[in-house]
């Protein structure tokens, strides 16, 4: 998998790196790979200007180092310099001067109206790197404002200025601004923030430059991407000397009265992802059958045993009544593979005896695995917390579910985390705003209850459902279904297409 690095990670081999070679020099191969990459922006353009920000710190040097090699073309170099050169580092300093040595107009960044005079071809991002701590405000926000108007190509340096590698959120929270960079070029090692919460909206196209540093120096890490490698080993196909049994049983637990829709989006989902036999347990008198979908069998919920042979998806429209509670807690009683989703966290939040049970099952061994699925809002009733805090810090919020709940934890959302109890997480680049409607959390919930009834391993199974359920989305947005409109419904043949394609592939 493709690891992640924290800034305190990044400064550890940044450190090791400079104290093995001589000053300046991973500046230089900065400010080089940031002018190749500016210069793949512009080919073909005529009449090139390119406005660079350039911060008071190492970042802003790699800015003004890139200036003086683009300045060597024949193209209009311009830096808006924010830095007191007093304050700078050694090496920002040594940049600064460089830049200054060559055919580079310094503009004043207070002066928003002298940046405006020119029509910009490429904006290169270097006013703060990985350490920023505070909101971006005053003169600075009102130039942020303005390059985030413009439509050409923006390059940020290392991570968009506004932005928290670790949590991808935006410095400061509701109303702070960020750079909205069309494109990123990031060194030394990629990092959590360019692909969660506020990230995925404003990195762009990521690019990521070790800057040449030996491989020993990068340390393993407890942070990656997600992708098809992450659950290689689980992609089979299918023996023809084989059955309905062979591929396992769904029970998905849920429909309260007027809900019978969420149990049955997930269940469909569940037979299009190869479960062998799937199974509704109403919480309430349900449907009948499904007319759409008649294999797929009705129950009571009251009536149908919770046996450790079937993986069991429980909480999709299932309600918050004492009932429901009931049902719920005889489910985190079984043995059977669980994902708890929806309602069923809700119930866990507000009660402490479901909490011990969830708590319990880890230690029933190795056959009581639990998926829990929650959404930002679900995951802020679990910790107590807010929606803005979960926010604020996906990565710490999802590895705080998980140890706590001793759960494989899914916390949805642009960028979703999937972390595990032992620290690590892995951070999911499919999905769109397409997902962003009714119905698609409970077809990832039958996603991952399939995958569970085939035998995938539960780590493979969250990975693989969070991947797919994503991906799919991206597919249709590409074939123009959505992302405005598209339904949960449509999603789950998509699902079944790719997973048949990427065992195929596999297979090859």
């Amino acid at each position: 998998m493709s690891a992640l690095y924290s800034i305190a990670e990044i400064r550890r081999i940044e450190h090791a790196a400079k104290a093995e070679l001589p000053s300046y020099t991973l500046m230089q191969r900065a400010g080089e790979a940031c002018a190749r990459r500016a210069l793949s922006l512009v080919a073909g353009d005529d009449d090139v200007h390119v406005l660079i920000l350039a911060g008071p710190g190492n970042n802003g040097g790699d800015a003004l180092e890139a200036a003086h090699y683009l300045s060597q073309f024949e193209l209009h170099v311009a830096v808006a310099l924010h830095a007191d050169e007093s304050k700078q580092p050694d090496d920002a300093r040594k940049a600064l001067q460089r830049a200054r040595e060559s055919e580079v107009e310094f503009l004043d960044i207070a002066d928003a109206e002298h940046l405006t005079q020119t029509r910009w071809t490429l904006v290169i991002d270097g006013l703060f790197g990985i350490g920023q701590t505070r909101p971006i405000a005053g003169k600075l926000r009102a130039c942020v404002d303005y390059v985030n108007s413009l439509r050409c190509p923006i390059l940020s340096i290392d991570i968009a200025s506004g932005l928290s590698a670790d949590t991808g959120a935006i410095v400061g929270g509701a109303g702070c601004v960020a750079v909205r960079a069309t494109h990123t070029l990031s060194f030394i090692g990629d990092k959590p923030g360019l692909h969660t919460c506020d990230g995925s909206d404003h990195s762009g196209q990521i690019v990521v430059d070790t800057l040449e540093i030996a491989a020993e120096r990068f340390l393993p890490t407890r942070a990656f991407l997600n992708g098809p490698q992450s659950f290689a080993t689980a992609l089979k196909p299918r023996a023809n000397n084989s059955h309905k049994g062979s591929y396992g049983d769904v029970i998905v637990v849920g429909g309260a009265r007027g809900m019978a829709g969420a149990p049955v989006l997930a269940a469909r989902t569940a037979a299009f992802g190869g479960a062998g036999r799937v199974y509704v347990a109403f919480v309430d008198d349900g449907l009948a059958y499904d007319d759409k979908h008649p294999e797929l069998m009705f129950r009571l919920a009251d009536r149908v045993e919770f046996a450790a042979s079937a993986a069991l998806v429980v909480g999709p429209g299932m309600g918050t009544s004492r009932h429901a509670h009931d049902i719920l807690a005889r489910a985190l009683d079984s043995e059977a593979e669980i994902v708890v989703d929806a309602d069923a966290l809700n119930l866990i939040s507000a009660e402490p005896a479901l909490q011990h049970k969830l708590h319990r099952r880890s230690q029933a061994g190795a056959a009581a695995k639990t998926i829990i699925t929650p959404h930002p809002l679900e995951a802020a009733r679990l910790l107590d917390a807010t929606t803005a805090e979960i926010q604020n810090d996906r990565p710490a919020a999802a590895r705080l579910l998980a140890r706590h709940f001793k759960s494989i934890a899914i916390l949805k959302g642009a960028g979703t985390v999937i972390a595990f109890p032992d620290g690590d997480i892995v951070i999911n680049t499919t999905g769109n705003p397409a997902l962003s409607t009714a119905g698609t959390g409970d077809v990832l919930s039958g996603l991952c209850g399939a995958l569970l009834a085939q035998g995938w391993p539960a780590t493979q199974a969250a990975l693989a459902a969070v991947w797919l359920h994503g991906k799919a989305a991206d597919q249709l947005v590409d074939l123009g279904i959505g992302p405005v409109g598209l339904t949960a419904s449509e999603v789950i043949p998509a699902v079944r297409t790719l997973l048949n394609q990427i065992i195929r592939d596999h297979a090859r």
